[in-house]
């Protein structure tokens, strides 16, 4: 397994950066980073179902780990979604976490990712990341 952490500071409070990451709108804002047009379908509660979607319908799927309100949502990822038929992968512990730490008024949120090691994947996230956290952090400071 791979472990790929990435982490920005925002002057917000973590409340307010978890509504930017998590409220449809600005979801949809921040992860346009990944592919124009992405969305999630989910009820948002923990052990619950969630769908990550392109604008075609296609994605990933899996279930909400761990959600504790203004601190962490980890993902446990399950498999893909082609032609909206889920199908599920051997991924392992494959887990998306985002945590958020607030000191003085100021917000840390780190985003840890363990995956299979490949290196492709690697390198889109390493590249990809660092701009949707910068897109959370403008929202987050308006």
């Amino acid at each position: 397994m791979t472990t790929l952490t990435f982490a920005t500071k925002m002057n917000a409070p973590k409340e307010k950066v978890w509504d930017t990451l998590w409220d449809d709108a600005s979801y949809r804002k921040w992860t346009a980073a990944f592919m124009e047009g992405s969305y999630a379908e989910s009820d948002w509660q923990e052990g619950s179902k969630i769908l990550f979607l392109s604008p075609k319908g296609d994605g990933m799927f899996g279930i909400i780990q761990i959600k504790i309100p203004n601190e962490q949502m980890t993902f446990k990822h399950l498999g893909e979604i082609k032609n909206g038929i889920e199908e599920p992968k051997d991924w392992g512990d494959a887990t998306e976490s985002y945590y958020l730490n607030e000191m003085n008024g100021m917000t840390e949120l780190s985003v840890k990712i363990t995956m299979e090691a490949n290196p492709e994947f690697e390198q889109y996230f390493n590249n990809t990341f660092p701009k949707a956290l910068e897109i959370v952090k403008q929202i987050s400071e308006q």
